[in-house]
């Protein structure tokens, strides 16, 4: 599903929501199973959101992976090298920053990937390489939610389309 609005629209407040990170009066269900009868933190394990700018709580990139083998085998799909493991985070571009968030969000297997502007800071070879891995997760049986300003990426990502303005979530046909 890819949603699509106006800045401000409110549409990273509904993926927060989503992930229970905001507070909220709706309900939210993951195959029955309403978020509010299990712990925040078994929830956001299985419905994991990737902020448009990802947190880095550690100096070094590489210890934000406990398990760097596992990195480094993601790595070459988003034309990443291992070597930027080793590198103190600030010395890391927005863009290299962008894809290994993701690949440290992917590593922990979630069922449903919320994603905020994924690609925003990303040139077209690098958006190019996250759609082709996203889209592989999804053959795999990723749930995904969408973000984005791009609505060509909407179209190729989003099996579901949806438009938020207005506090109203209302579907786009094609």
């Amino acid at each position: 599903m890819a949603i699509t609005g106006p800045s401000g629209a409110g549409k990273s407040v509904l993926l927060r929501m989503v992930a229970d990170l905001d507070p909220h009066q709706g309900a939210v269900r993951l195959n029955g199973i309403d978020r509010a009868s299990q712990p925040a933190p078994i929830w956001r394990r299985r419905v994991a959101y990737l902020a448009a700018e990802p947190g880095w709580w550690h100096e070094q990139a590489g210890a934000h992976f406990p398990r760097r083998d596992e990195a480094e085998t993601l790595m070459p799909a988003l034309a990443l090298s291992p070597a930027l493991l080793d590198q103190p985070v600030h010395r890391l571009s927005t863009g290299e920053r962008m894809r290994l968030a993701l690949i440290r969000t992917l590593l922990n297997q979630p069922a449903v990937l919320l994603l905020d502007e994924p690609t925003g800071a990303l040139d077209p070879h690098s958006t190019t390489l996250v759609e082709s891995v996203l889209a592989e997760r999804l053959r795999q049986g990723l749930i995904l939610i969408l973000v984005t300003h791009d609505t060509d990426q909407a179209g190729r990502l989003g099996a579901e389309r949806w438009h938020l303005e207005s506090g109203r979530l209302t579907p786009i046909t094609t």
